[in-house]
């Protein structure tokens, strides 16, 4: 990291408002992935008040240059992801969703008002800017890999090609004041599989001669559940879960097919395919052993989300500068999967976690999860996500 520092950064009162303004209003209108048609209008009218020419790319995503004046240098790409959720809201807020059945239950709102705010805060600074800041506003993050549309749509070579790209996620898992972050695998590969198994029917009087698929389905889940307990190390990480389990059609009657669905969840690309592979095999084990068809239909979610060292060592230290060092800490980490991995393996950057929890950390039950109902973040982690950026990009660029 650079040992030269800007002075500290702090937003104006009208600023703090702006950002969350544009956290309330986007809020009420959450959008499934590429489908954020009124999301995507929102930001570009924002960005069009601001001076700014965004342009749309990948479907329903935007992005924005914002060029300094002070002459040349690095790009650096802070991204935002804009869609929600198909939940519906339980909330008694005054600026609930709008859409039935479709939510940000995820903070997704927030991180695009961050982004906005940033977008109005820099404008005001380019004066001494070297090099220029590429805003990406990307769509279809919850599941529908939207980051590898816009890299295959090329956001991070258009001119002028990403040296480093940032992106930040609101996480009610840390309080408020709080800045998770770290080198390395931050969030997980989230694969997704279906399993087919196929035996031989019959009487639920008479099993001779049948292969049945219920008995075949419940031994299947057993094994994959031995896979990462007994073949990977205690000290790596990984989750293999079934989900779903469906067969038979009658209480007398011996089923000849089933089948199951489940995730695998890895850190680490080698463990990932790892599990991938004994997957395979405990299916062919299990399908040989009790003389059943099983298929094993294998789809690859998102990678891993890995942190590159001297992005993640300036990113620390503009955080150190916006919440003080103490608070700069090791993220909550969980299983979930992240889709600014795409973006992560085309260019070295870091992906950090802003605390927003409205809770004591110590309370556990307290936590309002992600992608529920009722969810909701502490606002005060707007201005302190903005403050981040913010100093981020002074230090990279001023």
């Amino acid at each position: 990291a650079r040992e030269k520092m800007t002075p500290r950064i702090e937003l104006t009162p009208d600023l703090e408002q702006h950002i969350i303004t544009h956290r309330r209003a986007l809020h009420q209108i959450p959008e499934l992935g590429f489908q954020e048609t009124k999301t995507q209008h929102y930001i570009m009218v924002q960005l069009e008040s601001l001076g700014l020419t965004p342009i749309e790319i990948a479907g329903t995503g935007v992005v924005a240059i914002l060029n300094g004046d002070a002459g040349p240098g690095p790009c650096i790409a802070l991204r935002a992801d804009m869609d929600g959720l198909p939940i519906q809201e339980e909330t008694d807020r005054s600026f609930a969703s709008q859409h039935h059945g479709r939510m940000h239950a995820c903070g997704h709102d927030g991180h695009m008002a961050i982004l906005l705010g940033v977008v109005e805060a820099l404008v005001q600074r380019k004066h001494h800017l070297k090099g220029s800041v590429k805003f990406i506003f990307q769509p279809g993050e919850e599941g529908y890999a939207g980051a590898k549309s816009m890299v295959e749509a090329g956001v991070l070579e258009t001119h002028p090609a990403v040296d480093a790209i940032f992106g930040a996620h609101l996480w009610t898992y840390q309080p408020v004041g709080e800045i998770g972050v770290k080198a390395g695998p931050t969030m997980a590969a989230a694969d997704e599989f279906h399993i087919h198994i196929r035996g031989k029917g019959g009487h639920g009087a008479m099993p001779q001669g049948t292969v049945d698929a219920v008995l075949v389905a419940a031994q299947l889940t057993n094994a994959i559940h031995t896979i990462i307990s007994r073949t990977i190390d205690p000290l790596e990480h990984g989750v293999i879960t079934v989900g779903t389990l469906n067969g038979g059609s009658n209480f007398n009657v011996i089923a000849e097919t089933a089948a199951l669905t489940g995730t695998v969840r890895a850190y680490k690309e080698d463990i990932r395919q790892h599990l991938k592979q004994r997957l395979l095999e405990v299916c062919n084990g299990i399908g040989a052993t009790f003389g059943a068809e099983i298929i094993l239909d294998y789809q690859d979610g998102y990678p891993p989300t890995v942190n590159a060292d001297e992005p993640t060592d300036q990113l620390r230290l503009a955080a150190s500068q916006v919440v003080g060092a103490e608070r700069v800490v090791p993220p909550y980490l969980t299983m979930a999967g992240e889709d600014m991995a795409y973006f992560l393996q085309e260019k070295q950057g870091c992906f950090f976690f802003i605390g927003a929890g409205k809770h004591d950390q110590s309370a556990d039950e307290k936590i309002i999860p992600h992608h529920c109902p009722v969810f909701d973040f502490d606002e005060k982690a707007l201005r302190i996500g903005a403050r981040v950026f913010i100093q981020l990009v002074e230090d990279y660029l001023g």
